[in-house]
């Protein structure tokens, strides 16, 4: 038992207690942002913006700049998604969950595209390229991005990009040594397909009493 605690959180041994607290309490409140997308309430903002804040803090300080990019970027799209799901598209309905339409699959493509090149040149710049982890993370940067500005969209697709993300995320946080981080996107991972069904039930009985 001993060996298997050691093994998946012996390198905490080395960090301040302050950062291993922030470290969960940012996890919580990722947690709770995602459950709080999947049963489609606007708390999916205010839990996500400060679990991102945490997160940015401890990226900057642990040198993990891709990783600390995708959470300022989450931090940005949680404003637009924010004031895209509370903004009335008529007197009485809400911005509705629908499925993205072409153009905004070609948006997504550029957005990916585009990803790749701003963390090539940010890693680039700051000498990142190190490790394999590396390039792993320049690919889910990009994922992630999209999901992000998909879900501020409202659109169902967001949660096959979040899947997709999280389950390269869940042995890639846990291969640098963030336990607790790794955990947090194995739930995510849960989460995202719970997340996507129900949005697609949403869809289907929107369709239904149109």
């Amino acid at each position: 038992m001993s060996l298997i605690f050691d093994y998946l959180f012996g390198q905490y041994s080395t960090y301040e207690t302050l950062d291993i607290a922030l470290e969960i309490i940012a996890v919580i409140f990722g947690l709770l942002s995602v459950w709080f997308s999947k049963q489609n309430n606007i708390w999916v903002y205010p839990t996500g913006l400060l679990s991102t804040s945490i997160f940015v803090y401890l990226l900057l300080k642990w040198g993990l700049i891709g990783d600390m990019l995708i959470n300022i970027y989450y931090f940005i799209m949680s404003l637009y998604g924010w004031y895209i799901w509370t903004r009335k598209i008529d007197a009485k309905n809400f911005t509705p969950i629908t499925s993205a339409t072409k153009k905004e699959h070609k948006i997504s493509a550029v957005i990916f595209l585009c990803t790749i090149v701003f963390v090539f040149i940010v890693y680039q710049i700051f000498d990142k390229w190190t490790s394999w982890t590396a390039y792993v993370d320049t690919i889910t940067t990009a994922i992630f991005f999209v999901g992000m500005w998909l879900m501020a969209k409202r659109k169902v697709e967001n949660w096959i990009y979040w899947i997709i993300g999280d389950i390269i995320s869940v042995p890639l946080y846990f291969y640098k040594g963030y336990t607790f981080t790794s955990f947090q996107y194995l739930i995510f991972t849960i989460l995202a397909v719970y997340g996507y069904y129900a949005w697609k039930k949403n869809i289907n009985s929107s369709l239904q009493t149109s």
